[in-house]
């Protein structure tokens, strides 16, 4: 694996940009991107884990359903996420994304608590192939 991710400043919310691979990488580092807005991730242990299917009419509808789904996790199980594999994305008359994210329960006096992402949002965001690899950009509302 090679890819990763990094928050870039945005004027009232957060942007995230994420690379891989392959578009299952990207995709995986934009899970891991989005959780590091709200937590450091180095402090959360892959615990529990969680089976995911995301569907999408395209490949930035998929990214915004992947996202959503991530923060109604958080919202109803309070699961951080610290590992995030995307086995496959594909393509039939949606697009499926299947994933594994593993993490923990949200501990207040283990976890440090930075901004809370209420959204993910289609603003900016950015789906495309650089060169050997794929980035995505996207902002998250907090």
């Amino acid at each position: 694996m090679s890819g990763g991710f990094e928050l870039l400043s945005h004027t009232a919310d957060v942007l995230v940009r994420a690379w891989g691979d392959t578009l299952e990488e990207a995709f995986s580092y934009a899970a891991i991107g989005m959780f590091e807005v709200m937590t450091d991730i180095s402090k959360v242990e892959p615990v529990q884990e969680k089976e995911l299917s995301v569907k999408g009419f395209d490949l930035k509808n998929l990214l915004y359903n992947w996202l959503e789904e991530l923060i109604i996790l958080f919202d109803v199980e309070q699961l951080l996420v610290s590992q995030a594999k995307v086995i496959e994305i594909v393509k039939g008359e949606d697009l499926l994304l299947r994933a594994i994210v593993k993490g923990e329960k949200y501990d207040p006096n283990k976890h440090e608590s930075k901004v809370l992402v209420k959204a993910a949002t289609y603003h900016m965001m950015e789906i495309k192939k650089e060169k050997n690899r794929y980035v995505l950009q996207f902002v998250v509302d907090i």
